[in-house]
């Protein structure tokens, strides 16, 4: 490609927000007493903004980059440099590729235009005539770990977090050279670990030591004086002294090396099959350029990837990713639609948590750790509240354990959570919440004994999956005190908070809820009172048509798998046996009794709970899956059978069509609320969007509501 074809490139993106490359020359030091080896330029990409936004890789940086990079190769050819460096401003190295500005490339001959500029900037890196090195000082994902593995050289400071190829969770693939340097750096197995486990297990990233053990880095400095120490190291390699040791670098054609290539490219396509049913491609691709590459040059390589790249970037599932990744986690979820004016907000002293049960020892071990604040739990007898604070005590020594606290904070974190049989303890507390058993009675009872103790200011706060928040306020002298805070199981892990406003909840009360979830790190999304709120009556809806199946005479294995296609995090059947039978049965009877037969009960579920039968499948040592003979002699079944893409076109047109009631009866503001409460209240993939771009590309939308959930092009190809 020409330079006037990626101006045009550039051009499309007038707005962009440029990551600079600032020049410095340095001498570098020799060792003690004698001069260093020569002039060294050190390239830093800065996009002149504060830490909170992040520097990314657009058509106008990457342009901009290759022609400083063309600029010092020429330098390089005078013999004015001998080496050239790349760091980032603080925090980052390059947070990776605009994915907004991939995201609005319409044709695929933009998106290959995009894949072909990128590669060709990081090929100058890589010829330069003079070794170039890469200071990793912080994040570095995608395309800005890119940057590193094209340097001859890297280092990475300890306190660099998020290193990461995540291409396969966002729906592409490493496309500037990291899917054929990883593996010959660092070796296959370790390659698809990065490229492929990682990515697919919630977007883990790797730390800066991590990063080094696995030989992507050739040297690890403490952040204090990473760049003094990085200069003096790419001053040792230059001049010879330093020579690195790469112990899981791999020649792809030497002797045993294509068996272990196979091999791990086996093992990322079983993993990816466990975790996606293959349902998004960008996994798959990421694998066959793998597979593909072992042979090839870095030229063949490269233009296999922009392949590649171009058509995954037209894909709906990229569209989806980048709709529920940006769209919604990253700006959606940052400023919750509908919630009150923050200044509202009430100040919080101290939390009370009714109950010392599981559920609320682990609220009690979340508002203390992240708020620091005193947590009271209160329970009907010593024993039940001792066990709830020794729960505690416990975890914190766990997180201790594994270094994830200090000695002096978990010590501080214990010494916040204490128990008291008496409610009088919460006396004091600006904020009670409760957490005891799923019962409406039991539930206003608790708030009638609170509120007699509690100052009028008290904020009240129900942790209920799916009783009416209006029904507990009802007996109460000031039900505007009384919100709905779901959090959800585990709770240290799950990000969403359904924030719930009942009728007569006042709008201090909700801005106080925002910000506690804010301060306890939770994303919180504002619902209406309305039966189970917004993700469990999703997933007791689908579970229950799955369930009817089932006892409709489908068999069991059919019924369980038949949404494999859609790549969900488990299977309906497994999802009922870690729900727990009894608790999926309870919540599906109060949705049935709140909508009715859209929500059927099981009578073969009821028989199964009656003679305490945890799960229907039981896994042999083989994982193999199978019911027991004394399961199945418990139930009845019909005789009309579904076949697989029934089932699935089934539970398709039924999420549409309760995804469709709940916005016609504004439960949430829209439906992006709704995916971004599938997305991290409940797991569901990004290549989904959620779940309504899904049901919008497979039709369900419009074959039940008569109109797509969401326009052309916002999560999808436009028009």
């Amino acid at each position: 490609m020409s330079a006037a074809d990626y101006r045009k490139l550039a051009d499309l993106f007038p707005n962009e927000t440029v990551t600079h490359s600032y020049v410095q020359d340095i001498d570098l030091p020799g060792p003690a007493g004698k001069p260093g080896p020569g002039t060294f330029a050190l390239i830093t990409l800065d996009n002149d903004l504060d830490h909170t936004k992040p520097t990314t890789l657009g058509p106008n940086t990457l342009v901009e980059l290759g022609t400083v990079l063309e600029g010092l190769r020429e330098r390089a050819a005078r013999g004015e440099i001998v080496g050239v460096g790349v760091t980032g401003k603080p925090h980052y190295l390059v947070a990776g590729a605009d994915l907004s500005a991939v995201k609005s490339l319409e044709k695929r001959e933009h998106g290959l235009w995009m894949a072909q500029l990128g590669h060709d900037v990081y090929a100058t890196l890589a010829n330069l005539g003079v070794p170039s090195f890469a200071f990793i000082n912080g994040a570095a994902l995608g395309g800005g770990l890119e940057i590193a593995l094209q340097s001859t050289y890297r280092t990475v400071s300890t306190g660099a977090g998020a290193l990461a190829l995540p291409e396969a969770f966002l729906g592409l693939v490493p496309g500037w050279g990291g899917v054929y340097i990883l593996p010959r750096l660092a070796g296959p197995e370790n390659a698809v670990k990065v490229m492929i486990e990682n990515p697919l297990s919630n977007n883990r990233t790797l730390s800066g030591q991590q990063a080094f053990a696995l030989g992507i880095a050739d040297a690890v400095y403490e952040p204090a004086d990473f760049l003094e120490q990085s200069l003096a190291w790419a001053a040792g390699v230059i001049s010879g002294e330093v020579v690195p040791e790469r112990a899981n670098a791999v020649d792809p054609s030497a002797p045993g090396v294509e068996a272990r290539w196979q091999a791990a490219v086996a093992a990322g396509r079983k993993f990816v099959e466990a975790k996606t049913s293959n349902a998004s491609p960008a996994p798959g691709k990421v694998l066959d350029l793998l597979e593909a590459n072992r042979t090839m040059t870095a030229a063949e390589s490269a233009a296999l990837e922009c392949e590649t790249l171009a058509e995954l970037m037209q894909t709906d599932e990229f569209r989806s990713t980048v709709y529920a990744f940006l769209d919604l986690v990253q700006k959606r979820a940052k400023r919750p639609a509908g919630a009150p004016d923050r200044k509202l907000a009430r100040p919080v002293t101290k939390v009370g948590v009714v109950g010392a049960g599981l559920m609320a020892g682990q609220l009690a071990l979340l508002f203390a750790r992240q708020l620091k604040l005193p947590v009271v739990l209160t329970d009907i007898d010593q024993a039940r509240v001792d066990k709830g604070v020794a729960y505690v005590h416990a975890e914190v020594d766990k997180l201790l354990g594994k270094k994830r606290l200090s000695q002096d904070a978990a010590n501080r974190t214990k010494a916040l959570v204490t128990g008291s049989v008496s409610k009088e303890a919460f006396a004091d507390a600006d904020f009670v919440i409760e957490a005891v058993f799923e019962e409406l009675s039991v539930k206003k009872q608790v708030f009638k004994e609170v509120e007699a103790i509690v100052s009028p200011e008290c904020i009240l706060a129900t942790n209920t999956s799916s009783l009416s928040v209006t029904a507990m306020a009802e007996d109460l002298e000031h039900p505007e005190r009384l919100v709905g805070f779901h959090f959800f199981n585990p709770v240290a892990v799950m990000p969403l908070l359904e924030v719930v406003r009942a009728p007569r909840t006042d709008d201090a009360v909700l801005a106080t809820a925002f910000e506690l979830a804010k301060a306890l790190k939770k994303s919180a999304v504002l619902v209406k009172d309305a039966a189970a709120f917004v993700v469990n009556r999703i997933l007791l809806r689908l579970m229950g048509e799955v369930t009817a199946v089932f006892d409709e005479g489908t068999p069991a294995d059919v019924a369980d798998n038949a949404l494999r296609p859609m790549g969900l995090p488990m299977t309906p059947f497994t999802l009922l046996a870690m729900v727990g039978l009894p608790v999926a049965q309870h919540v599906q009877e109060s949705l049935h009794a709140a909508f009715g037969d859209r929500f059927p009960v099981s009578a073969n579920l009821a028989k199964l709970i009656d003679n305490n039968v945890k799960a229907l499948w039981e896994t042999a040592s083989d994982g193999s899956r199978t019911i027991p003979q004394a399961t199945t002699s418990l139930m009845s079944f019909g005789s009309s059978p579904s076949m697989g893409d029934q089932v699935l076109r089934r539970v398709q047109d039924a999420l549409a069509e309760e995804i469709g009631l709940m916005l016609d009866e504004g439960v949430v503001a829209g439906p992006e609320d709704v995916d971004l409460c599938m997305i991290l209240g409940a797991g569901w993939p990004l290549f989904l969007g959620g779940i309504t771009p899904y049901l919008d590309r497979v039709g369900a939308s419009e074959r039940v509501n008569g109109r797509r959930f969401l326009a052309p092009g916002v999560a999808s190809r436009p028009a």
